[in-house]
């Protein structure tokens, strides 16, 4: 339990004794750690500390003061120093990162310092300083030679921010004039200059933050640009979530909020206008004074999101957050949404661990993605992190997608989330799609493509419409075949096949980066006849282009959009007419709005149709779904044609007859039957070890536990058997898993507790191993 106790500032006294903290490391061990601490300095539970650990200097964070220690003194060292260029964690995000120890059974320190900006959580490097600097703003450079002449300081100020070629430090406007402070003011309000945080040594425009002057702490209009009218549907969504925002009204504090934490699921078809919702929300948000938090599930839809914010809300000082930032520019929006400064933070998973003092509304967009589910280290869900910090700042939460998670329609069937339906699309007379199949055994598709889908392609070109094809598949082809023998390569460092991309020449490992250059003779027979098998984008791309030579023709995948800013490009392109067909994986399904594509091609989507995992139907529904909701979102009817060989298959006539709802009953009848999730709760011991028999004496060892950690209170607890992951074999690593399942969400926990507190004192440290709770893939 975390002691959130006031400064500690202990009396210079030689002789007193030191008191001591607790505080949690970057480490994988399930302990705080008991550091004295000298009369030098000064801390708060949540203060970033550097201290020694081992021969090594790390970053840690202050959980408690004055601890009544059970260590000797003569035992422990003292902290060394307090990093002052950040404010100490607040209560509220601190009870985030105990959630999330007690919930994902992890290291409070680990959750905490993988949390905030990598620049603090160097021992040794220090941030850098923040200044203000001014820039004239395009409503500002017009409005310039209309400003009255008896208005000398504004004149003064926008033509000194016109004429310099960069943004101006604040502090240099305001010696070179007199009351500056009070124009600079009503020029930020007026929109004709905006306020940039950037460092002092770089004052780089392509890093700054658009921002007002003051951080408003008290409700006031909110200026915005374009904002459309809403249909009823939308304004009924919006009313809902606005009585749920004047509920949280602030205290004479402004960093202290009282009200009612309310959850909606804001369940739109493709093209309702869930984004238009979410503006009009953050805009009533930003009216009393608060701040609104919105998670993204890809780093490539930030910019465009960022995009619509920027333009809604000229005078507002936005960050985005997200792993791909340069480090200051992390730095610099973390240090802005914790001072308050920033009034809306952007980002990806790990932005739900910003800390923000007026925190008003937190937005879940495509809350059923898996990309919110982290994969590596601790495994939290960031949307289920998103629900639990609303409740605890009494705030509402929206999560939004045109396909909710079939957990999410649960908790609505169970009263714990607000249901809000957008069954219309946005613009006026616009049509969900029409959808018909391609059926693969009555037509061939050499290269992936069959004659009919490059009719259709055809078709819609020449009506000066746009065309997407979607194949969820990177690469030329998944392999390359032996004609005849049918060896084909594999890494050597997984069990997996190596991946052909034929525009580098290369073979490459999709799980654990090992690249190397195609054979020219088969291993097993020496044979020449060597020759990619299946398809994958790359492979799709090159058949368009030979379709059609004369078309602009972009792909859209992880290989394609490796430079920072790549995909944006893409996307604006697209946007503008500039390109005639879009083809790429999963990066395209997502988010986007392209009123000119009319047409949109599904490629090799059976995969799923075949997986053992019983979310897989789920995944495929909800992919085909989104893809399919790019088509036709204007005034133009759209058309999706789907490659497959199951036409019949349950999910196919559920998009065939956009009855996601449908999809989701028989999932649901299905799970309960077989007692699968929502209707219980999992979690699994993943293992991995390079030698394979120590693997297997871990996990016969963690069986054992399981079982012997079983109580009477555990009725309903259910421990599986050891089986080898999906993937075996991984960068050289045997892996496997075992599976807890449980009725019960509490008995769950608690058995984990006793279970992993066991697990740690099995001596084998060449085996690494973590819990994952709520799996979304088994």
């Amino acid at each position: 339990m975390l002691s959130l106790t006031a400064d500690l500032t202990p009396p210079p006294n030689a002789d007193i004794v030191l008191p001591v903290v607790r505080v949690g490391l970057d480490v994988p061990i399930a302990r705080a750690f008991d550091f004295l601490l000298p009369p030098s300095l000064r801390v708060s539970v949540g203060s970033l500390v550097v201290v020694p650990f081992g021969r090594q200097r790390i970053v840690g964070v202050v959980l408690e003061t004055n601890v009544d220690t059970d260590i000797a003194r003569d035992k422990l060292r003292a902290v060394e120093s307090v990093k002052q260029d950040v404010l100490p964690l607040s209560p509220e995000i601190l009870a985030v990162f105990a959630f999330c120890a007690e919930y994902y059974h992890a290291p409070i320190g680990q959750i905490a310092l993988n949390a905030i900006p990598p620049m603090l959580r160097s021992a040794n490097q220090p941030a850098p300083d923040l200044v203000k600097v001014l820039r004239i703003t395009a409503a500002g450079r017009e409005a310039l030679p209309s400003i009255p002449s008896r208005a000398i300081a504004q004149r003064s100020i926008l033509q000194l921010l016109a004429e310099s070629t960069a943004a101006l430090p604040e502090k240099l406007v305001r010696e070179r004039h007199a009351r500056a402070g009070t124009t600079i003011k009503r020029l930020l309000d007026a929109g004709w200059v905006e306020s940039i945080v950037a460092t002092n040594t770089t004052i780089d425009a392509a890093q700054m933050v658009p921002a007002p002057a003051t951080v408003i702490f008290h409700a006031a209009p909110v200026l915005q640009a374009g904002a459309p009218s809403l249909n009823a549907e939308q304004a009924a969504a919006v009313l809902a979530i606005g009585d749920a925002l004047q509920q949280t009204q602030q205290t004479q504090q402004p960093q202290q909020l009282n009200g009612k934490y309310q959850a909606f699921l804001l369940d739109g078809i493709t093209g309702s206008g869930k984004t238009e919702v979410y503006l009009a929300a953050i805009a009533a948000t930003l009216e009393q004074g608060k701040q609104a938090l919105v998670l993204v599930p890809e780093i490539n839809l930030t910019p465009a999101f960022l995009r619509q914010i920027r333009t809604r809300f000229p005078s507002q000082r936005i960050a985005a957050a997200h792993s791909g930032m340069p480090n200051v520019a992390r730095y610099q929006a973390w240090r802005q949404a914790q001072h308050g400064d920033a009034n809306i933070v952007v980002g990806t998973r790990l932005a739900v661990f910003t800390p923000m003092p007026r925190l008003g509304l937190v937005i879940v967009d495509e809350e059923h993605d898996p990309s919110f589910k982290q994969q590596e280290g601790v495994r939290y869900s960031a949307r289920d992190v998103a629900v639990f910090r609303a409740s605890i700042s009494k705030c509402p939460v929206v999560l939004g997608s045109a396909t909710p998670s079939i957990e999410s329609l649960d908790n609505v069937a169970r009263g714990r989330f607000d249901h809000i339906s957008l069954r219309t699309r946005a613009v006026p007379n616009a049509a969900l799609p029409t959808i018909s199949f391609i059926d693969l055994d009555a037509e061939k598709a050499p290269d992936g493509i069959t004659q009919s889908m490059i009719r259709a392609i055809d078709e819609t070109l020449k009506r000066g419409e746009q065309a997407m094809v979607f194949i969820n598949r990177r690469g030329f082809a998944p392999a390359l075949v032996c004609g005849d023998c049918g060896w084909m390569p594999e890494c050597r460092r997984c069990s997996a096949r190596m991946v052909f991309h034929r525009s580098a020449n290369r073979l490459r490992c999709h799980h654990c980066g090992a690249d190397a250059p195609p054979p020219q003779v088969c291993r097993d027979c020496a044979s020449t006849d060597l020759h990619p098998a299946g398809q994958g984008s790359e492979r799709i791309e090159a058949a368009l282009a030979d379709a059609f030579p004369d078309r602009r023709i972009a792909r859209v995948d992880r290989d394609s959009t490796r430079r920072r800013g790549s995909a944006e490009a893409i996307f604006v392109a697209a946007e503008k007419g500039e390109l005639d067909i879009l083809v790429g994986t999963q990066m395209l399904t997502k988010g986007h709005d392209f009123p000119n594509v009319t047409l949109v091609g599904v490629i090799n989507a059976d995969g799923a149709v075949f997986s053992a995992d019983f979310r897989a139907a789920e995944r495929m529904a909800q992919q085909l779904m989104q893809v399919a909701g790019r088509a036709g979102r204007a005034h133009l009817a759209g058309r999706v044609l789907i490659q497959t060989r199951f036409v019949e298959h349950q999910v196919y006539q559920a998009v065939a007859r956009h009855d996601y709802a449908a999809f989701v009953r028989a999932a649901l009848a299905e799970r309960q039957l077989m007692k699968l999730p929502p209707y219980s709760y999992l979690a699994l011991l993943r293992a991995e070890a390079r030698d394979a028999h120590k693997l297997d004496l871990f996990m016969a060892r963690a069986q054992q536990l399981a079982a012997q950690c079983q109580t009477d209170s555990n009725v309903g607890l259910q421990i599986w058997d050891t089986v080898v992951a999906t993937l075996e074999r991984k960068a050289g690593y045997s892996r496997k898993q075992l599976m807890v399942q449980a009725d019960g969400r509490r008995g769950l926990q608690q058995f984990l507790a006793r279970w992993i507190t066991q697990i740690r004192e099995i001596d084998e440290r060449t085996v690494r191993w973590n819990i994952d709770v709520d799996p979304i893939e088994v």
